[in-house]
């Protein structure tokens, strides 16, 4: 088969605090050379398999770059997709799934201390002013679509399309409202006279600590793993394969592997115990001995302290929790 090429996020996907795609692949059982967090290679080698060509790619360029044919697929946020794909009046990008990390919102800040609290009321209080508004973000596409469809943007401008300005280019009839793309550490704007940021955040504490307040969220985001136009027929089977093992390794990390002992004479009753209340994740294996069983059980581990207690009260002893590497249903 052809190789299939595949994107690999450089940023904060791969930081071990936040995202650790490095760590995702390695417990997908994938031997990854070079994409170890803060040593990325821009060519990544996946050792044990000759059918994956990695390159290291920013998350803002992977959707560019799959809409050009350049990879078949990549690891990147649902925001930067929607970004790439706003002006397409078919998507072209196509999900193949969620991976469930890296979660994050876009949203709309402004100083603090400002007398509004909401993008509407923002634009209502400055309908009157001479100099234009300015807000700086590194998703201008989303940012004009965002600002069209408000309340407040209809009631002051109309349909007018807000000036986006990326570096020298310039697009839009309403240079009232520019929208300017900012590259990167998007927060300090408001410091330099910006009226407002569009830009994402986890928990929302580094906008607080640079004196910000959000007015509103734009949309909700997490790293998943996207097909191109190129990934198609055989590709396609390999991407899902792909995406099956990362999942898994996902899934894993919710669970854990939890072997006891228990007398044969209360086997059975620790058995119903732990199916009459979703303590494992089939059935429990039972290995039984002469006068004692081990009981092995998969347990999401929101569920462990309530098990744990259960099976201590019918005399389990000799308990192993042990964490799960990957979990393919």
């Amino acid at each position: 088969m052809e190789k299939i090429v595949l994107g690999l996020p450089k940023g904060s996907l791969n930081n071990v605090s936040r995202g650790n795609t490095h760590q995702l692949f390695v417990d997908a059982g994938y031997e990854v050379r070079g994409y170890e967090p803060g040593q990325e290679s821009y060519e990544i080698t996946i050792a044990n398999d000759p059918e994956i060509r990695a390159f290291l790619t920013r998350p803002q360029s992977a959707p560019v770059e799959l809409n050009r044919q350049m990879l078949d697929i990549a690891i990147i946020g649902e925001d930067w997709v929607k970004e790439e794909s706003i002006a397409n009046k078919e998507e072209s990008i196509r999900k193949i799934g969620d991976l469930d990390y890296g979660q994050t919102r876009l949203i709309v800040a402004a100083p603090h201390e400002a007398p509004y609290q909401s993008l509407t009321d923002f634009f209502k209080k400055n309908d009157k002013r001479e100099t234009p508004i300015l807000c700086f973000t590194e998703y201008p596409n989303l940012t004009r679509k965002h600002f069209m469809n408000n309340q407040g943007y209809k009631e002051v401008f109309g349909e007018s399309v807000p000036l986006v300005q990326i570096r020298g280019l310039i697009n839009g009839s309403n240079s009232q409202v520019q929208i300017i793309n900012s590259d990167g550490a998007t927060e300090v704007y408001i410091a330099k006279g910006a009226d407002l940021i569009v830009d994402n955040t986890q928990t929302g504490t580094s906008l607080k600590k640079a004196g910000l307040k959000e007015l509103e969220t734009i949309m909700k985001s997490s790293a998943g793993l996207y097909a191109g136009p190129s990934c198609t027929g055989g590709k396609m089977d390999k991407a899902r394969m792909i995406f099956e093992q990362l999942f898994g390794a996902v899934k894993a990390r919710k669970y854990f592997d939890v072997k006891f002992n228990i007398s044969n004479k209360t086997v059975k009753e620790v058995k119903n115990f732990l199916l009459s209340n979703d303590f494992c994740s089939d059935e429990p294996t039972v290995v039984e001995g002469n006068s004692f069983s081990q009981v092995n059980v998969l347990i999401p581990k929101t569920k462990f302290p309530e098990m744990l207690k259960g099976v201590k009260g019918y005399g389990a002893s000799a308990i192993v929790r042990e964490n799960v590497k990957q979990y393919v249903k």
